[in-house]
């Protein structure tokens, strides 16, 4: 259990203690998601929100499935009206501080793997330090092929990282700097 200080006072960090409140939470996110989720992305976003166990999280999909509240087809888990009706009433018994961790890691993943299919960055050393490429793509056509010189491989990887981390914004950003970019002025001051 995670533990803060506060005003002196040591306090705990609550957790999901109960397959219960896990079936609830599970029902609430698939009914936010609004769409058919992997059993593979749903365990991923469990595991990354830091408020579902895995024991809690496999025994409440088993549940889940059994009572008819998701369907598990082909790996594909769908949330069933049953499911959905459950996660309306019950949602308001599970903390915010749950709902809002788990929504944050739902979103954050799907975006992440937005990310990955539409760009891809890679390093490659160079004799003299590496080369970044970045290509950005909106699924029909490739919106951007650019390459980047790096000094050394550790600011080749933080560069990609970057991009990786808001492909979209970095695109926007680089289009932006190029539409406000003019003609430098030369400097005569200096020669007068």
């Amino acid at each position: 259990k995670e533990k803060r200080k506060m005003s002196g006072q040591q306090m705990t960090s609550p957790e999901l203690n109960s397959v219960h409140s896990v079936k609830i939470l599970l029902c609430y996110i698939l009914e936010k998601l609004d769409r058919p989720v992997t059993e593979e992305q749903l365990r991923l976003i469990s595991e990354d929100s830091g408020v579902i166990n895995y024991f809690y999280y496999s025994d409440a999909l088993t549940e889940l499935a059994e009572n008819g509240s998701v369907i598990n087809e082909n790996g594909s888990i769908t949330l069933t009206e049953k499911g959905r009706l459950g996660s309306e009433y019950f949602n308001r018994y599970i903390p915010l501080v749950f709902r809002k961790k788990l929504l944050r890691s739902a979103f954050g993943f799907f975006i992440r793997e937005q990310n990955e299919q539409m760009c891809s960055c890679d390093v490659n050393k160079l004799s003299d330090g590496c080369k970044v490429t970045f290509k950005l793509s909106d699924g029909s056509r490739e919106l951007i092929n650019m390459d980047f010189f790096a000094p050394d491989m550790s600011q080749g990887e933080l560069i990609a990282e970057k991009i990786k981390s808001n492909p979209s914004g970095a695109y926007k950003k680089i289009l932006g700097y190029l539409l406000d970019n003019s003609e430098e002025e030369p400097d005569v001051e200096k020669y007068l």
